[in-house]
């Protein structure tokens, strides 16, 4: 199969396909509560989140969390966020977009720091596996970059994809650093885990919504 001259759309799932921010900061607190921190709302979420996740625990402690603490915080926190993960939808009118960017002959795929294998039947039970060319989650333990994901997920699909013409939408810094770490654009949508300021600094355009990551992710492979 030779390459899609096209634009290829790689897509972010918690808090961008997955509209999640209810279960992430319920998930959170109940994280923090194991150590007796105090709860945190969804505006000192979003202002203060960061990747690796230890580095975000330590914004909120004043230190990095020990490697016991870590596990016991990433345990609770997986644990509470399976149990609430099934009140959440998708996102305002994602299934609308991506059966449309599919219908117009375009290519998109999945890439998470979500576990993959819990990944995938989230996807098959909301309908829309058959929108994308791949789906992928994360594999091995959690709190990473995304950058080395994105170098094995457009490896894989190196016959149909090209890296210039493929760009990457999603709600956190990490994913433009993953982008650029490529050779991708990259698009960052407000309506996740980061707030607008703390995504403007990325230096890629920043969106309100899905819609406008679309038509911007339009733009810029033209």
């Amino acid at each position: 199969m030779g390459t899609n001259t096209g634009t290829h759309i790689v897509w972010d799932w918690n808090g961008t396909l997955f509209h999640d921010n209810d279960a992430i900061i319920g998930a959170t607190n109940a994280a923090f509560a194991e150590l007796g921190l105090a709860p945190i709302t969804l505006e000192q979420y979003r202002s203060l989140y960061c990747v690796p996740v230890p580095k975000f625990y330590e914004r909120l402690m004043g230190r990095l969390p020990t490697g016991a603490e870590w596990e016991l915080m990433d345990a609770v926190f997986h644990r509470y966020y399976t149990e609430h993960r099934v009140r959440c939808t998708l996102a305002e009118g994602a299934a609308e977009l991506l059966a449309g960017w599919r219908a117009a002959g375009r290519s998109q795929s999945i890439l998470s720091m979500y576990g993959h294998e819990d990944l995938l039947p989230l996807v098959r039970g909301l309908g829309i596996e058959t929108h994308f060319i791949r789906v992928d989650g994360r594999t091995g333990p959690s709190g990473g970059s995304k950058a080395e994901h994105m170098v094995r997920h457009l490896a894989a699909l190196a016959d149909t994809v090209e890296p210039a013409r493929t760009v990457v939408i999603g709600d956190a810094a990490d994913d433009a650093v993953a982008a650029l770490h490529v050779g991708a654009r990259a698009v960052l949508y407000t309506g996740g885990s980061h707030s607008r300021a703390s995504l403007e600094g990325a230096g890629v355009p920043v969106v309100d919504t899905l819609r406008e990551a679309v038509a911007e992710a339009e733009r810029l492979a033209a």
